[in-house]
């Protein structure tokens, strides 16, 4: 029988905390980053140009439908030799989430803008605001409301497909745990407790997000 001992792995408690701060400082970066990222590429597939409606479609399409270790080792392995950048772990893996995430981020954005009834667009058209000011006091703050529910779930998402980083040795919370598990011969112990924390983390966050929905939900906010 297996005799569980947290003991060596608590006592080395440090190296994890150092690592899930590691972790929650790229999903912020990704999730912030990639907000933006998601708003241009959204505005640009509606855009009436093609010339800016094709290329963020190509982005949007490319980073949806690639693995995300793939573009990640294209970003620390490949992106240096073309344009002759170093890259860091770090820089690596906040540009790969950053972009993929707004690819995804773009297509909701895009849903909930769409999802405003035209009559919105005349009212607002009627008391003179222009488009960008209809979209920016009118649209988006509707469409963001309605899209809640999807970005928090892909905000979730994010923060597990961080641990991808481990890959090219950035000190997220997963490489720190391999590298205390070599340590302390406690494999079993080490990503029991890895697993609490992403279980306490994201429970956490989504809690946070069904009480903010639950808000919206009682206003009205969601309503069609």
């Amino acid at each position: 029988m297996y005799e569980w001992d947290f003991g060596p792995v608590l006592a080395e408690s440090g190296v994890l905390l150092a690592g899930f701060r590691n972790t929650l400082e790229l999903t912020a970066t990704a999730l912030a980053g990639g907000l933006v990222v998601g708003l241009l590429l959204a505005l640009a597939r509606l855009s009436p140009r093609r010339r800016l409606r094709w290329p963020a479609g190509v982005v949007i399409e490319v980073f949806r439908t690639t693995p995300p270790l793939v573009q990640l080792f294209w970003f620390y392995f490949g992106l240096p030799i073309v344009v002759s950048v170093e890259m860091t772990p770090f820089l690596a893996a906040a540009l790969t989430f950053t972009i993929q995430s707004g690819a995804f981020f773009a297509e909701i954005l895009r849903a909930g803008i769409v999802s405003i009834e035209r009559g919105q667009w005349e009212a607002a058209s009627a008391i003179g605001m222009r488009p960008h000011q209809t979209m920016r006091r009118v649209i988006l703050p509707q469409a963001v409301k309605r899209m809640f529910p999807s970005m928090m779930e892909r905000s979730i998402e994010l923060m597990k497909t961080t641990t991808l980083v481990a890959t090219v040795s950035y000190a997220d919370l997963l490489f720190q745990a391999n590298e205390l598990a070599q340590k302390t011969f406690r494999p079993l112990e080490v990503f029991t407790l890895v697993a609490l924390v992403y279980f306490v983390a994201i429970t956490c966050l989504s809690g946070l997000g069904s009480l903010l929905e639950r808000r919206f939900a009682r206003s009205g906010e969601f309503a069609a």
